[in-house]
């Protein structure tokens, strides 16, 4: 199978899980069943907040249930589904920023834990310290897809270009980089990035984003993309709720690393 179809979901999510739930409810009846080969949800999609008194609540009494949601829903639509990210509690009682992938069987394939955390001073008014909450992953993922593989990544792995090469030497085709990419570096350097993570490894990316202001007032930047091998923008939405998606073809890979062979000099 060379040629597949794929959505990005585009959320704002909060910090009440239910109403997350619903918010994903509304999307999916909007989108017709046996559509779509895969489904990609953006990061934090089942819970929006730094509070560590409301992601333990999440995990502890919400994940299992927002699981189970997106289980049937692959089931439901015979696809599988990128569950963009969620906080994980290790027995430390911290927790890693983890991606999974589900199969239209509802079974988990593969996980990938957030390798770098996202530790930056915007401004006086603007900072953000992960590591507060979370711990870092350890391990890059590929997971072997029916059309080819995929190389898993998180929002701010975005910034660190040697993560996508060494996916792409483990034979990645595809990325997803689910994000919450706030609005000020977003407006600035959220398409270049992900066009020259396409560019570079001549790799599709699948890049679902929350949008829009949040219940803990933090503003994303949205543009949720797919973009191509060549770097070309195959699809974008704006800074709302939405669905995009495009129709991919695998060949393409391999034709824009023919013509520029420049895999094989790292």
């Amino acid at each position: 199978m060379n040629k597949f179809r794929v959505a990005c979901f585009q959320t704002t999510s909060s910090d009440i899980p239910e109403e997350n739930v619903i918010m994903l409810e509304k999307i999916f009846s909007k989108v017709k069943r046996k559509n779509f080969n895969l489904i990609c949800l953006p990061e934090c999609v089942s819970i929006f907040s730094d509070s560590k008194n409301k992601i333990n609540d999440y995990f502890d009494n919400w994940h299992q249930i927002f699981l189970n949601f997106i289980i049937n829903k692959a089931k439901e639509f015979d696809t599988n589904i990128l569950l963009g990210s969620f906080p994980y509690k290790k027995k430390n009682k911290r927790f890693l920023n983890r991606s999974l992938i589900i199969c239209n069987k509802g079974k988990i394939l593969s996980h990938y834990d957030k390798m770098n955390l996202f530790d930056v001073v915007l401004g006086t008014n603007e900072k953000y310290f992960e590591s507060k909450n979370y711990d870092s992953g350890k391990k890059l993922k590929v997971i072997k897809l029916p059309w080819g593989n995929l190389g898993m990544s998180i929002c701010y792995d975005l910034r660190f270009p040697n993560l996508y090469k060494n996916l792409t030497k483990r034979g990645a085709d595809f990325f997803s980089i689910p994000a919450a990419f706030t609005y000020t570096t977003g407006k600035s350097h959220w398409h270049t990035l992900i066009r020259a993570r396409a560019i570079e490894n001549g790799c599709f990316v699948f890049a679902p984003a929350q949008c829009g202001v949040h219940k803990n007032g933090r503003k994303t930047f949205g543009h949720s993309l797919i973009v191509d091998p060549w770097g070309k923008v195959i699809a974008e939405a704006k800074n709302q709720i939405d669905v995009i998606e495009a129709q991919i073809d695998t060949e393409l890979v391999k034709n824009v690393r023919k013509k520029i062979p420049s895999m094989t000099t790292f």
